[in-house]
C-alpha cells in the first residue's frame, strides 16, 4: 500500500486543481475534434501543465498534437499516464475522451507533486487518434515507450471494471468497379458495382455462423453509386473486423476478403481491397489493476475485477499493453445498462456532474498507482513478472 502521506499528497493537489481540471474537460467537450486535429485540446492541456512549472514536449512521435511532460529522476522507474483527447463525427465526446485528458492531467499533477518524496519518474503522455488514428502506435514506433516500465490509463463506462478485454480489429476499404449504363434503356449492358457491394454484406452475413465467440464484423457503404438513372460504376465500403485474438482476426479477414471477391465475381466486376493496420487485443496486467483497484476502494468505489455481460471495443492501449505492462480500466458515468459508448446519452454525461466526479476519482486512482508503483520494487517486480510470462 501507499504510504498515507503520499497519498495525502495527492488528493490535496487533485483538491487544488478540480477547478481547473473540470475547466479542461468542459473545453474539449464543447469542442469535440477529430483524430490528428486535437489542436485545441493540446493546446489547453499544454498550457495548463505549463502554468504549473512544467515543461512540455509538443509534436512528438512526428504528430502536433501528440505531448509530454515529464516530473522526478530520470535514473529511476518511470510510470506513464496516457491521455486521450479526440471525438468522434457527430456525436462528439461520445466516449469521454474528454474525462480522460482530465484524469490523466490531474493524475499527473498529483503524481508529480509526489514524485518529488520518491526515485523515480512519473510521465504525462497525450496521446491523438485513439477513433481510428492509432497515435499510440506511432509512439511506440517511435521509441516512446522504450525506458517505461509501466503504463496507464482509464476509460469511462457504465459500470466500474478493473480489467476488460479489448478486441484485435482491422480495417478493409473495399472498392468495386463497374460499367456504367442507363438504368431504365439499357441496365442490361452495366455492370453494376452497387450490387456487388451489397451482396459482400450479404455474403458476410452468411458466413457469421463460422466466426468465433468475440468476433465482430460491421461495415458501411462509403460510395453507392454517382445518380438513380445510371447503373453504379463505381461503389466502396469501409469493414471493421475485430476478435479476441490476432489469429483469430486474421482468419475472419480471410473470410471476407473472399466474400468481397466472391461477391465481384458474380457481378463481372473488379474489386480493390485495402487493409488499414487496427489495433492489438489487451494484455491486462492484473498486479497492476488489483493495486488500483485496492486505492480505488480506499475511494469508496469498489470495481468487479470483471465483467463478460458486455461487450468490448478496440483501442490503441492494447498495442501499448504488449510492450509495457498496462491497465485500461473502466468507470461508470452512468447507470448500467442506461447508455454505453458512442451514444448521444453518454456523450451529455461526459459533461455531466457524475462524469466529472469520476474523472476526479480516476485522477486519484491512478496517481495513487503510479506512485506505488514508483516506491515498491516488489510491485513493479510482480507487474513485470506476469507480463512477461503473457509473452510466451
Amino acid at each position: 500500500m501507499l504510504p498515507s502521506e503520499l497519498s495525502k499528497i495527492i488528493d490535496e493537489t487533485i483538491d487544488g486543481e478540480r477547478a481547473s481540471l473540470t475547466k479542461l474537460a468542459l473545453d474539449i467537450h464543447a469542442n469535440p475534434e477529430l483524430r490528428f486535429q486535437e489542436h485545441k485540446a493540446a493546446a489547453w492541456i499544454a498550457e495548463l501543465l505549463r502554468a504549473r512549472g512544467f515543461t512540455v514536449e509538443q509534436g512528438i512521435a512526428n504528430m502536433p498534437t501528440a505531448l509530454r511532460a515529464t516530473k522526478g529522476t530520470s535514473n529511476g522507474p518511470r510510470i506513464a499516464i496516457l491521455g486521450e483527447y479526440d471525438a468522434l463525427p457527430e456525436i462528439g465526446h461520445a466516449c469521454g475522451h474528454n474525462l480522460i485528458a482530465a484524469g490523466a492531467v490531474g493524475a499527473f499533477l498529483a503524481a508529480a507533486a509526489a514524485a518529488s518524496r520518491v526515485n523515480g519518474e512519473v510521465v504525462f503522455l497525450g496521446t491523438p487518434a485513439e477513433e481510428g488514428g492509432g497515435g499510440k502506435l506511432k509512439m511506440i514506433e517511435d521509441g516512446v515507450f522504450d525506458k517505461i516500465e509501466a503504463a496507464m490509463m482509464f476509460h469511462p463506462f457504465d459500470r466500474d471494471i478493473l480489467a476488460h478485454p479489448a478486441l484485435a480489429n482491422v480495417w478493409l476499404a473495399v472498392t468495386f468497379r463497374g460499367h456504367s449504363a442507363h438504368a431504365a434503356a439499357a441496365p442490361h449492358e452495366g455492370r453494376s458495382a452497387l450490387v456487388a457491394c451489397m451482396d459482400t454484406f450479404r455474403l458476410v452475413d452468411g458466413q457469421r455462423i463460422r466466426f468465433r465467440d468475440g468476433v465482430r464484423v460491421h461495415g458501411y457503404i462509403t460510395n453507392g453509386g454517382q445518380a438513380v438513372n445510371v447503373i453504379p460504376e463505381l461503389a466502396s465500403a469501409e469493414f471493421s473486423i475485430r476478435a479476441r485474438d490476432e489469429l483469430e482476426l486474421e482468419r475472419v479477414r480471410g473470410i471476407v476478403e473472399r466474400c468481397a471477391k466472391a461477391a465481384a465475381f458474380a457481378s463481372e466486376v473488379d474489386v480493390d481491397v485495402v487493409v488499414r493496420r487496427g489495433y492489438r487485443d489487451i494484455r491486462n496486467n492484473m498486479t497492476m489493476a488489483r493495486a488500483f483497484g485496492e486505492h480505488l476502494r480506499a475511494l469508496g468505489r469498489a470495481a468487479r475485477q470483471t465483467d463478460d455481460r458486455v461487450g468490448a471495443g478496440s483501442t490503441d492501449m492494447g498495442d501499448v499493453s504488449h510492450v509495457v505492462p498496462s491497465i485500461h480500466p473502466y468507470l461508470a458515468i452512468v447507470d448500467e445498462n442506461t447508455s454505453l459508448c458512442h451514444q448521444h446519452a453518454f456523450a451529455a454525461a461526459a459533461a455531466a456532474e457524475r462524469g466529472l466526479d469520476t474523472a476526479m476519482t480516476a485522477a486519484r486512482a491512478l496517481a495513487r498507482t503510479a506512485v506505488e508503483l514508483l516506491v515498491d520494487d516488489g510491485l513493479r517486480l510482480a507487474a513485470r513478472t506476469e507480463w512477461e510470462s503473457a509473452r510466451v
